[in-house]
Order: C-alpha cells, then sequence, then structure tokens
C-alpha cells in the first residue's frame, strides 16, 4: 500500500545524546537550526511524535519561527494520555491534531478528547506493543497526507527504522558532549558494521554554531 514520505527530523549532542539524565533537552541546537526545523514542518503535510514527548515537552508542534503552515499534528498515543491541557490540545489546537491510539484506549478517553476537537484513530497493536505504525502510515495516507516528519520519541524512531519505514533523515549535530543520557535510537538489531543503514549522497551543512546531516537511507532489500 501507498505511505507518505517519512523523515526524521531531531536534535542530538556530539556523543548522540538527545537529553541530559535529568531530561533536559530544551534546547541541545541553535537558533538557526530551530528555525531550519520549523522550516521542514511547514514543509511537511504532518508531523508526528510520541506520547512521551508530549508528556515531556508539551511542544506546541507549529511553525510559529519561520513563514509557512502548520502542519497536521500527529501523536502516537496507544492508551489517550494526552492531557486537555497541552499544547497540542488546548486552545483550538485539537482541531489541527490526530490521536492514533488502540483499543486499550477507554471511552471515556476518546470521548474527552474528541469533544476538544481532536480526530482520533483507532489502530491495530503492533506486534511488541503499542500502534502498528504501518497501519498509523497508510490511514494518514488515505487522508491525503504524502509527508511525514518525525521527530521522536526514541520509541517510535527506532520502530519505523526496524521496519524500514524512514525514506530520510536531517539531524543536527550539535557542539556538545554529555557522556550520558537517552539517544534518539535504540537497538535495530544490527549485529554487525557491514550491515549499518547506510545513506545515499549525505550532506552536511553547516547551522549556526551546529551541523546538519541530511541524506536518503538505503536498505539492503532495496539495493
Amino acid at each position: 500500500m501507498m505511505r507518505p514520505r517519512v523523515t526524521l527530523c531531531f536534535a542530538q549532542t556530539l556523543d548522540g545524546r538527545v537529553a541530559a539524565v535529568d531530561g533536559s533537552s530544551q534546547w541541545i541546537s541553535g537558533s538557526e537550526s530551530l528555525r531550519f526545523c520549523h522550516y521542514l514542518r511547514a514543509n511537511s503535510d504532518a508531523i508526528m511524535v510520541g506520547i512521551g514527548t508530549v508528556l515531556r515537552d508539551n511542544p506546541r508542534l507549529t511553525t510559529r519561527l519561520v513563514k509557512g503552515p502548520d502542519p497536521l499534528r500527529v501523536i502516537v498515543d496507544t492508551h489517550l494520555r494526552t492531557p486537555l491541557h497541552a499544547a497540542v490540545i488546548r486552545d483550538g489546537a485539537a482541531h489541527g491534531t490526530v490521536l492514533a491510539c488502540t483499543a486499550a484506549a477507554t471511552d471515556e478517553r476518546r470521548a474527552e478528547l474528541q469533544a476538544c476537537g481532536a480526530t482520533i484513530l483507532t489502530l491495530p497493536e503492533a506486534a511488541g506493543g503499542g500502534v502498528d505504525l504501518a497501519a498509523l502510515l497508510t490511514a494518514l495516507s488515505e487522508r491525503g497526507i504524502a509527508t511525514v516528519m518525525v521527530e521522536g520519541g526514541s520509541r517510535i524512531i527506532t520502530s519505523l527504522l526496524r521496519a524500514k519505514l524512514v525514506d530520510a533523515v536531517a539531524i543536527t549535530i550539535a557542539p556538545l558532549i554529555l557522556g550520558s543520557g537517552p539517544t534518539a535510537i535504540g537497538d535495530l538489531g544490527i549485529p554487525t558494521l557491514s550491515q549499518a543503514l547506510k545513506f545515499a549522497n549525505p550532506t552536511w551543512t553547516p547551522c549556526g554554531v551546529d551541523v546538519v546531516l541530511e541524506g536518503k537511507l538505503v536498505y539492503e532489500s532495496t539495493k
């Protein structure tokens, strides 16, 4: 089936951390990189994050730093834990927000969020638990979404990569070293260097004090 083009976009330190041990992550990247991120948002049909990102950072997921339309906000939220006071729900934002859940979500939570104006997509459960992301992408495609920008969190990014559902990346690397803290990508089941995911014609672009890596992913099965 058809699915949208998926691009991963996140910021990390030089040693691959997306947050400090205490959870702080705003802002790893500089102001120029943040504007670049918002430019990518403005040129995407939808932006996707997980419920963990919503609960931790309460992002608005808008294009307020550049001119351009706000993308459709897609929150992967298995049990519909998104608070009614979250930035993606309050002040009318819910009308531009899709919450992707499974049958595990209660009818009460569905009703509360729908009353705010949010769209609820009930999707199959993945083999390892949580929302089936392939099914979600198909559902978005059926709604006319051609491009999706994924900003996190780690579970979603890792699951998409393992399922070979990522087409490209735009990763901001900041000149910071933390030494410990969470990373954007978890275990991909890659046992040896020769099987590492590779990029076609990657580019490295200075962006203020940061560097942005952009590239199209090439999977072994497509060679």
